[in-house]
């Protein structure tokens, strides 16, 4: 990063300005600010720094044009004054992933090793979708904090399809509740094909994640309106997800989708026959609003934002709108979890331990909570409908931070070769290094067991060099010694002073565990 306007990461200044160095003249760049910006993720087009762009751009364009673009102090703080917070946090690296950089490298290796995968072969059953390119590839991210990345296809539109009913669930839910919602979708697994013709012993469909709980959502929502304004409104649901960006329609899926759709149908009559529909329930009209909402087009970018509203509880990272309430998204991330990637659900559960949902047209949509959204587009389909690559990419990233929700058990380190995104750079090692030391001084044996289940090296050393055998052989706690030495730490490290665990032994009078390190150590 140029120097001109270097992040500081603390500084002792106020404000926005004391994130940054300024120049020899004490003035700013706010090219270089922008630089500091995109480095952590934050890019010129979010809604939330706008007003700011355009503030530095009236300021810039008051200088005379042979002039190098340069604010003062007091210009700089002016123009910045709606962002600060987020401009602070940003260049102080304390945004959901602190070190973006290294995610976004990640990314870029994760998309070019599986683009080369080739398996698979796109949706042929809707006609439309079969005359797709099925090598288009993209891999989009969003944080709770509205942090961004895209390579590949991801400005390429396309349809959701069955992403779709994520957010159709989340509109029954806002309208009537859960208790009404579930009168009429159940919320097991079927463990069946998204459109098999099966229903659960009351006669439903068994969750709102495959087409006829899908088509069920259609008929809750907005009930009263026409079917303009039902369609108009999950649009614009849509795209309050999305960041404010408008979404699209495919008309010619739409017409192709319909034409092809007896199984859809017979699921809509077979629901009817057993009396499953609210009152009142138009069959065809209800259909025809689940072939639209089906498509509805996004691109992976869009895609990526949803995700991240969900993961942020409901709240879109890029305009803070609360879009659904936080007791909705956990009731849908739920049912994503274990019904939303069609019969490869509990595979997918067990493997990669995040929501999801697929769609036929390649997509799919994956929610870290609290931390970030992931859209993978790629039309290439296995046997149960979901993305063959979009699966792979998961697959990596989970081998590469520990974002499984379960991965809180196993840890990070080098036993496992994770990171934590949401740490910066060399934090996860540092804390582990800290608590083993601690630990280790205090004799807790549980809790170094723990740390070693955790991966966290028990040869670790700290700033001077001091390992958790000199610790425990200070304070004279035999039993860890001797666990430590059992696993095979070096017994005779030497810290900055010089010193090994038996000088240390031996200078606090602990003569047993004096002569378990000499023995160890072959003295």
């Amino acid at each position: 990063m140029p120097s001109a306007l270097r992040c500081r990461g603390g500084g002792t200044h106020a404000g926005v300005l004391g994130c940054f160095e300024h120049d020899s003249s004490g003035r700013l760049s706010p090219d270089l600010l922008l630089e500091v910006l995109c480095e952590a993720g934050i890019l010129p087009d979010d809604p939330r720094i706008a007003e700011t762009i355009a503030n530095l751009d009236r300021a810039c364009s008051a200088q005379p044009p042979a002039e190098p673009l340069l604010l003062t102090a007091e210009e700089f703080s002016a123009a910045t004054r709606l962002n600060r917070g987020l401009i602070e946090r940003a260049a102080r690296g304390e945004l959901a992933v602190p070190d973006f950089p290294a995610l976004v490298d990640d990314l870029q290796r994760i998309y070019q090793e599986v683009r080369a995968d080739r398996r698979g072969a796109v949706a042929a059953y809707i006609p439309q979708l079969a005359r797709v390119d099925a090598d288009q590839f993209a891999i989009s991210v969003c944080t709770v904090d509205g942090q961004r990345f895209s390579i590949g296809d991801a400005g390429v539109k396309f349809c959701l399809q069955s992403v779709s009913k994520t957010v159709s669930y989340c509109i029954t839910l806002e309208e009537h509740g859960p208790d009404t919602v579930h009168r009429y979708v159940g919320r097991e697994p079927s463990g069946q094909g998204f459109n098999e013709l099966t229903f659960n012993k009351a006669g439903l469909p068994h969750n709102p994640m495959i087409n006829a709980g899908a088509i069920m959502s259609c008929a809750l929502i907005r009930r009263g309106l026409d079917a303009a304004d039902r369609f108009d409104y999950v649009a614009e649901t849509w795209k309050r997800l999305a960041g404010g960006r408008s979404v699209g329609f495919n008309n010619s899926v739409y017409l192709s989708e319909r034409n092809t759709a007896d199984r859809n149908f017979a699921l809509g009559y077979s629901m009817r026959e057993r009396g499953a529909f609210p009152s009142g329930t138009d069959l065809l009209a209800t259909l025809e609003f689940y072939f639209q909402c089906c498509s509805i087009e996004v691109d992976a970018q869009q895609l990526a934002v949803a995700a991240a509203s969900l993961a942020n509880a409901g709240v879109c990272p890029l305009t803070e709108d609360p879009v659904f309430s936080a007791q909705t998204v956990r009731h849908c991330l739920s049912l994503m979890s274990s019904c939303g990637m069609y019969d490869f659900s509990g595979e997918f559960a067990f493997t990669i331990g995040l929501p999801a949902k697929s769609g036929v047209s390649g997509a799919l949509m994956l929610v870290v909570p609290q931390l970030m959204g992931i859209a993978i587009w790629s039309p290439r389909l296995d046997a149960q409908g979901n993305s063959v690559r979009g699966i792979e990419v998961c697959r990596r990233l989970v081998d590469c931070y520990n974002i499984h929700t379960y991965d809180l058990l196993t840890g990070t380190g080098a036993g496992t070769g994770k990171r934590d995104p949401r740490l910066k750079r060399q934090q996860s090692a540092i804390e582990g290094i800290v608590g083993l030391c601690l630990a280790a001084s205090r004799g807790d044996l549980s809790e170094i067991r723990r740390l070693a289940a955790c991966n966290v090296s028990l040869g670790a050393t700290d700033y001077d060099g001091r390992t958790a055998l000199h610790l425990a052989a200070s304070e004279g706690h035999r039993d860890t010694v001797e666990f430590l030495l059992s696993v095979g730490v070096d017994p005779k490290p030497v810290d900055r002073w010089g010193g090994t665990p038996l000088d240390d032994a031996n200078r606090a009078g602990h003569g047993q565990v004096a002569r378990l390190l000499a023995d160890a150590a072959g003295l």
